[in-house]
């Protein structure tokens, strides 16, 4: 049976498998810093050490266009026929991480799957992923014809709204950093750590200001108040735009040290709060994707679909 290479092509890491039209390969997975390579070329070649593969789908952090990706956080260009070059591959998508992790919702287990939020998902309605990590994105899933179709998109480069006189004071601040002021630059880890400096004057990392979160401290709850406010306001902005029924989830690494104390923070008021549409915010619920390869079993799904 002829095997597939799959990718997560991150701003650090690179997570691949190996799979077949019946999944994923058991104890195929690996990681590789992306720092110790010269691209993702450099990875495929160093994973498959001489073997050659069927066909390749990739999960890039970054747009793609005309077959190729440029990463957004990261100096890496990624080309389909440098990849086909490495792997021997006949077929090569490659797509953005978030479209993966969102080709992946039909796939994943339910151990996956952890409830923030509470509400009635229409089981036919478009779902909306949001990714928070080193960056984010979005990516929405369409059930058509008995398939997932998710058309891609960058969201994270859109523009913060307008927010209270604090968050408002912050954002004027963030356009003498990145002039088109993207809501990445705060709703992200680099963001996260970007928003308590701006708030108190002191440099911690995203890690450190969850764990002192964790341990008490006033001056981490009112950065993460914060945070939560500008989540709910821009997750209900888009989940609204995309009329996501089907439900919103988060996916990444601060979504997932995040997740326990969204609810005590206070997202739900600001992601409901949608003036007559608050009745169809407050049905969709919000739910944390634990799992941190659901972009390889969406690159799965989408070479098993015929995407490519």
């Amino acid at each position: 049976m002829a095997e597939w290479l799959l990718a997560d092509v991150g701003a650090s890491h690179t997570r691949l498998a190996l799979a077949t039209s019946e999944g994923l390969g058991a104890g195929t997975a690996a990681r590789f810093s992306n720092a110790s390579h010269d691209g993702f070329g450099a990875v495929v070649a160093a994973y498959l050490d001489g073997r050659k593969v069927a066909a390749v789908c990739a999960g890039v952090a970054g747009p793609v266009r005309g077959g190729a990706a440029r990463l957004t956080n990261i100096d890496w260009e990624i080309d389909t026929a440098e990849v086909a070059r490495v792997s021997g591959a006949a077929r090569v998508h490659l797509m953005n991480d978030l479209q993966a992790q969102a080709c992946a919702l039909d796939d994943l287990p339910v151990s996956a799957f952890v409830p923030i939020l509470p509400g009635v998902a229409d089981p036919e309605g478009p779902r909306m992923m949001m990714g928070l990590g080193t960056g984010s994105n979005i990516a929405v899933a369409h059930r058509v014809a008995g398939r997932l179709f998710v058309p891609p998109a960058e969201a994270g480069h859109s523009s913060l709204p307008h927010m209270g006189e604090a968050l408002n004071r912050i954002i004027a601040a963030v356009a003498q950093e990145a002039a088109h002021k993207p809501y990445e630059a705060l709703l992200s880890g680099p963001g996260l750590a970007r928003l308590h400096r701006l708030c108190t004057g002191e440099t911690m990392s995203a890690p450190e200001i969850v764990a002192d979160l964790d341990a008490g401290g006033a001056e981490a709850r009112a950065t993460l108040v914060l945070f939560t406010r500008l989540l709910g306001t821009v997750m209900g902005n888009l989940a609204l735009t995309h009329m996501a029924t089907g439900g919103v989830f988060l996916i990444g690494s601060v979504a997932r040290a995040l997740a326990p104390h969204l609810v005590g923070l206070g997202l739900a008021d600001t992601f409901t709060a949608k003036g007559p549409y608050t009745t169809i915010m407050t049905a969709m619920p919000v739910t944390l994707i634990s799992d941190d390869t659901a972009a390889l079993t969406g690159c799965w799904r989408a070479l098993r679909q015929g995407d490519t």
